[in-house]
């Protein structure tokens, strides 16, 4: 599978039917699904029809994306765009398993794709939703240059939109 995009220490490529597992095992964990509004797979069937069906590289060309160490090859979670066409905006999203939080991985991937959004596809914004009890995802978001914009309802939770603008437009 083609690389996306390289950092200094992972390989982002597009999400296959064999990353079933990793997503079945990814959402089997309460503390990684906490905050994000998702529950779990029942079975890794559920995963795979679920990335059968996953068609926002091609109606999009883009998506979220495999994060894979560069030094072992092992799949640490994913993370990327999305485009909501209903509310005509792309966010970027990211979820890691709970053995690489805290050591810069979603900073990391999330930054990369920030670039990738703004310099390769254009985007004139991106933006960031986060529930307020999810300290680390927020942070993350800062971090990557996202700046706080509202509160909104995140499935009955308070939740916080951050953006970030595109300055290579100007």
């Amino acid at each position: 599978m083609k690389t996306i995009i390289e950092t200094d220490r992972f390989l982002l490529r597009e999400l296959t039917v064999n990353d079933a597992e990793y997503f079945y095992e990814l959402n089997l964990n309460p503390n990684v699904i906490r905050y994000t509004g998702d529950s779990s797979f029942a079975k890794i069937e559920e995963a795979q029809v679920f990335l059968e069906n996953y068609n926002d590289y091609r109606q999009n060309g883009f998506g979220r994306w495999a994060v894979i160490n560069k030094s072992d090859n092992e799949f640490l979670g994913w993370c990327g765009l999305k485009y909501d066409e209903k509310l005509e905006e792309t966010d970027i999203g990211f979820r890691f398993f709970e053995k690489y939080w805290n050591k810069g991985c979603a900073t990391e991937s999330a930054k990369a794709c920030i670039h990738f959004g703004f310099e390769k596809l254009n985007l004139e914004k991106i933006v960031g939703r986060a529930m307020l009890k999810n300290k680390p995802s927020i942070k993350v978001l800062q971090k990557i240059g996202l700046s706080f914009e509202r509160e909104f309802d995140f499935d009955g939770h308070k939740g916080a939109i951050y953006t970030i603008e595109n300055n290579l437009m100007s």
